[in-house]
């Protein structure tokens, strides 16, 4: 199965990052990691991993940024809370979160966000909603796998798909929706052949 069709493309992204100066993508990495911080500290408290607006972020930076950049910032993001400053869910900080139950989802991050860079790229952005749904949905998806899949060696794969999947399966939709729709409002312009 194809991708796209590389006659009918569309631009990825209206932040155009592959057209940039380098002092343009490092600070592109910084707000982008800001972005990401402030979405840890929207969270709803749970046991053992909160809800939190990071898988929205995560996917929203890999699709306006691609996947290279996008990994970037997110890896630069996560080094900086492993590096003690207050990033994470609820402001937490420290390389003890990447090695307890959240650890999985963190690792996770920069994966779902190259995908969902990956995908855009290939035309499911938001001049195609439901595509740009879908690569959202796949960020979401990952983090969850790979997030469980870490929590499943310390408290079980049973006990980890009950407390680290089904918990956020709604929220992953919701999430995914919003992501493509901000992606919808942000395209501008024709598309175009790349």
């Amino acid at each position: 199965m194809r991708l796209s069709s590389p006659a009918l493309l569309p631009a990825f992204s209206p932040l155009a990052p592959q057209n940039r100066s380098l002092a343009w993508k490092a600070a592109a990495v910084f707000l982008g990691s800001l972005f990401l911080a402030l979405s840890s500290y929207i969270e709803v408290p749970m046991v053992p991993v909160p809800v939190t607006m990071q898988t929205f972020a995560v996917t929203l930076v890999g699709a306006l940024y691609g996947w290279r950049l996008g990994g970037a910032t997110i890896v630069a993001w996560l080094i900086e809370g492993a590096l003690g400053l207050p990033v994470l869910a609820g402001g937490a900080a420290g390389f003890v979160h990447f090695m307890g139950p959240t650890g999985g989802y963190l690792f996770a991050f920069p994966v779902a966000g190259m995908v969902a860079g990956f995908l855009a790229e290939r035309g499911w952005n938001g001049h195609r909603v439901a595509l740009a749904f879908l690569a959202m949905l796949a960020g979401n998806a990952l983090c969850l796998l790979l997030g469980a899949a870490w929590l499943s060696l310390m408290i079980g794969v049973s006990a980890a798909f009950t407390a680290g999947v089904l918990p956020f399966l709604i929220g992953a939709v919701l999430k995914s929706a919003l992501a493509a729709a901000v992606l919808k409002a942000l395209a501008r312009g024709p598309k175009r052949a790349r």
